[in-house]
């Protein structure tokens, strides 16, 4: 039977047998130590026998073996258990040298992120870069848990969309089996409206895709989508949402992943019960005050901005994280509500945190004849499009106030790690220059 590194604790004084991956030797005073690599971690070994260590011969890092040993305390191991008197048994050889040294932390400083994703699928076999994707995976879990204790449905929708769903330039076009013309899912945004009318509460964790022609440290064409859409709400409601929402993530995340975590030297998140807001208006105003560039009549906030107003939030409110309101009519969707005694604002927050967009939310239009008047003048478009015509008709048949958001799942899993470009925190990105491995 097979026994992992982990539970290696539990049969100390006993022989067992486990299985992995070569992921290091080294020679140490006339005695040949290795580390095995499972699903539960590290397992030292030691060998003695000169025809053990023969076995090695010849032999790469990523070896596949099976080793039978006695498991002894060993205080100073992984685990805090070695193995000893051990046999060796070679289920796959690997005799080629590989490409990265993957039993040492591998380089993440910008000029070196091509050799990174070029070896992916070795290099993630690095301790230290599967950290990145078991936090990720904690963060699912925490997200899921708390969409479910919300009384939130999980679904599925379409990537495969008539017409494009946020409308504008950044969308892949393929062809339909010669029948017509589809885009991929910019967002998952009619369909997660039009189920408000049939669950009231929905969210779809899944990839969408952008081709945005941008190689930024803040810009994927494929990445995660952490979508969720709530009937019968106020955009307040929406806030205390999305705060209570990022509380159980990090709580989850700082309570399940303690040694991945330390591997980043990652430090939780500040943030109060109830997320701070502050207006565009009023971060154009602080910014244009503290740095003297003014940015009072820009559209939207600046990069620079972003990452100020965190700074400050967390210096002068006690949170890495603050909501933005009262967006201006300009850059605002056709789906957007506007305020009924202001059309020029939207009923829109973005949630940023340590320095980055990582959530825009809106309250939706859901008023049928508003809706109609707002997708002919905004967009010019034809209601009786393909694309558009079924969610026009969920809306008509009835649709009460709601809301949601989307939120990068990769960003925020860089976040909470302080990765500095968001390509490091998705296992094979995606950009204009990468399309494999």
């Amino acid at each position: 039977m097979r026994t992992l590194s982990k539970e290696l604790k539990e049969h100390v004084g006993k022989v067992v047998t486990v299985q992995g991956w070569l992921h290091k030797k080294r020679l140490l005073g006339g005695l040949t130590f290795i580390n095995l690599r499972d699903r539960g971690g590290l397992v030292q070994i030691v060998l003695k026998d000169k025809d053990e260590v023969e076995k090695l011969r010849g032999l790469q890092i990523g070896t596949v073996l099976q080793v039978e040993a006695m498991v002894k305390d060993e205080s100073r191991a992984p685990g805090g258990t070695e193995l000893h008197d051990a046999k060796l048994t070679v289920l796959v050889p690997v005799t080629e040298e590989p490409a990265i040294e993957i039993d040492k932390p591998l380089s993440h400083d910008p000029e070196h992120l091509d050799t990174l994703f070029d070896n992916r699928v070795v290099g993630l076999r690095n301790l230290q870069e599967q950290a990145i994707f078991k936090v990720q995976a904690e963060i699912v879990e925490a997200l899921r848990q708390h969409f479910r204790s919300n009384g939130f449905t999980d679904i599925r929708t379409p990537k495969l969309l008539a017409a494009a769903t946020e409308g504008g330039a950044e969308v892949f076009k393929i062809d339909y089996f010669g029948k017509q013309e589809a885009t991929l899912a910019q967002s998952p945004q009619f369909y997660k409206q039009m189920m408000v009318g049939v669950f009231e509460r929905v969210y779809e964790i899944a990839p969408v895709y952008r081709a945005e022609p941008s190689a930024t440290t803040r810009h994927m064409s494929e990445y995660i989508s952490v979508d969720g859409e709530m009937g019968f709400i106020t955009l307040d409601d929406l806030q205390v949402f999305l705060s209570g929402l990022m509380n159980a993530v990090v709580d989850h995340v700082w309570q399940t992943s303690e040694p991945e975590l330390k591997l980043w030297q990652a430090v939780k998140p500040v943030l109060p019960q109830k997320i701070p807001a502050l207006t565009m208006a009023e971060i154009n105003e602080k910014y244009t005050k503290a740095t003297g560039t003014d940015t009072t009549k820009e559209k939207d906030l600046t990069p620079a901005e972003e990452k100020w107003i965190c700074e400050w939030a967390k210096d002068n409110l006690g949170s890495e994280a603050v909501f933005v309101s009262q967006w201006p009519r300009q850059g605002a969707k056709f789906y957007h509500k506007f305020y009924d005694d202001n059309q020029e604002v939207a009923e829109r927050i973005d949630l940023l945190f340590r320095g980055v967009e990582i959530t825009t939310g809106s309250l939706r239009e859901h008023r049928y004849d508003r809706l109609l008047k707002q997708l002919q003048g905004m967009t010019g478009n034809d209601p009786n499009d393909p694309g558009l015509k079924p969610f026009l008709s969920a809306m008509k048949a009835g649709m009460p106030p709601h809301g949601g958001f989307g939120m990068g799942l990769e960003r925020l899993t860089q976040k909470f790690l302080g990765l500095k470009n968001v390509k490091e925190a998705s296992l094979f990105p995606r950009d204009i220059n990468r399309l494999a491995p």
